[in-house]
């Protein structure tokens, strides 16, 4: 019990000594630029409710396929648990041939042309 007491008073005392000292070395005076909601390195001129082009959304669109199509590539060795590491190794080329089927077709298609 008093192992208890002792930790949990130690841990109050840190915990207040942290809180004071971060009050402390904290900057009180922020600048202007921390104060607005913009920390982008701009001002905000204009609307938000611009149009902008279609590919940065299809950018991202391919960046999340081929990303998570890695991500799941990854762990097939470990996750198949098939016989042979042949069988797992044919597996995983497929899906590589896949993948860049479709993205030989996307770069063909223009989809990955910043300039039209």
């Amino acid at each position: 019990m008093n192992m208890i007491m002792f930790m949990l008073t130690l841990s109050l005392a840190l915990s207040i000594v942290l809180t004071t000292l971060n009050f402390w070395l904290a900057q009180m005076n922020p600048d202007p630029e921390k104060l607005s909601p913009y920390e982008c390195g701009f001002d905000p001129l204009g609307s938000a409710r611009l149009p902008f082009s279609i590919r940065f959304f299809l950018v991202a669109i391919l960046f999340l396929l081929f990303d998570l199509e890695i991500a799941l590539l990854l762990p097939l060795p470990w996750a198949v648990q098939l016989q042979s590491p042949t069988l797992t190794l044919i597996w995983a080329s497929i899906i590589i041939i896949l993948l860049t089927l479709g993205l030989i077709y996307e770069w063909m298609q223009g989809g990955l042309e910043w300039a039209e």
